[in-house]
This record gives structure tokens, C-alpha cells and sequence, in this order.
């Protein structure tokens, strides 16, 4: 079967994030998604596998989402400039759509090459940034995993509305950031 005219892959990912976005990854189902688009459920079906297709799609998606506004982040930057830059795009893209970061942290499976490939490139844009600590290969992937829970632990609770307290949430984000900056020293004046 050939896809609908006028509906096309790219036009049925954005209507899902933005579902997603709305009201969370949870309401994201087929009829939904016909029901904004205007169309039936079964023409989704020239598009995506049904809705564990749709919402692999919507990983894949938000990835390489996330991809893209990192590069253009770091984007003639480097060091300590480059690590703040990354650290507030990942944060503005969890704030900006929470729906379509939760599609892009859904488990991989083995089956699926391409969004691991998108994963795995985020990895090593992180550890181009790191590269000027000089950490070994195995400090190095510390680093990321420690930059992705603070990003991921921020957003989160952000999310979750546990800032409620008088306190400018920016300045708190700022704080995370220089604090790491300032460990990554640390461990790097310490090798």
C-alpha cells in the first residue's frame, strides 16, 4: 500500500509529538493520532507498524531531535562553553517537549540499529566536549553518564514540579552546571 496523499511520515511524527507533548507519551495511541490528523487508523498503517511501530518511530524521532539541537548548541564552542551550551539545550529540549524526551528515552532493542546509532552518536558528541579533560576511555564514559543523570534528574524533577520553592530554577540550573564543570576539574588535576 502506498501512503495516503498529504499525510506523509515526517507530518505524522511532529502530530504525535505534539500529542506526546500535550498530555504525555501514554496518550499517544493510534486513534488519537488518526483523530488529530484526520484520517482513519487503519492509513496509519502505511506509515508505522501499529502503535509499537509509532511509538519506536517517535524514539528514533526524538532522538535524533535531541541530536540535531546538541550540534547546533555546541556549534563553534568548546571546553567549559560547550558543556554549558549542551547542558542547557538538553534541559530546554526536556522542558520544551517532556512528551517527546520520554519517546526518546524508551528502552532500545536489539532490533533497533538506527536509533542505537543515533544514541550512540549523542555518546560520542559528549565525549568530544570531555575530550580536553584528557580522562581515560573509562572516566571519560563516567563523565557522560553523570552529565545525562544531572541533565535527566533536573528535568525530571523540574517536570514533576518539585522546584516549587522561591528560588529562580535558571540559577539552580546554572549552579548544576558549574558545579560539574568544577568536578571535572577537579578529577582531571587529580590523574
Amino acid at each position: 500500500m502506498s501512503p495516503r496523499p498529504g499525510i506523509d511520515r515526517l507530518q505524522l511524527l511532529q502530530t504525535a509529538a505534539e500529542l506526546a507533548d500535550q498530555d504525555g507519551l501514554h496518550t499517544v495511541t493510534l486513534a488519537a493520532l488518526a483523530g488529530k490528523l484526520g484520517v482513519r487508523s487503519p492509513s496509519l498503517y502505511n506509515h508505522v507498524d501499529g502503535l509499537p511501530g509509532l511509538h519506536a518511530a517517535l524514539m528514533l524521532y526524538g532522538l535524533q531531535t535531541l541530536h540535531d539541537r546538541l550540534l547546533k548548541a555546541v556549534a563553534g564552542r568548546s571546553g567549559e562553553d560547550a558543556l554549558r551550551y549542551v547542558c542547557l539545550t538538553y534541559v530546554d529540549f526536556a522542558r520544551s517537549h517532556p512528551g517527546l524526551y520520554e519517546a526518546a528515552l524508551q528502552p532500545l532493542r536489539p532490533e533497533q540499529e538506527e536509533a542505537q546509532q543515533v544514541g550512540n552518536q549523542i555518546v560520542e558528541l559528549l565525549l568530544q566536549i570531555l575530550a580536553p579533560y584528557q580522562f581515560s576511555e573509562a572516566d571519560a564514559l563516567h563523565a557522560v553518564r553523570t552529565f545525562r543523570s544531572l541533565c535527566h534528574g533536573f528535568s525530571s524533577l523540574e517536570r514533576a514540579g518539585q522546584f516549587a520553592m522561591d528560588l529562580n530554577v535558571d540559577e539552580s540550573l546554572d549552579f548544576m552546571i558549574r558545579s560539574f564543570v568544577s568536578g571535572l576539574q577537579l578529577q582531571d588535576r587529580r590523574r
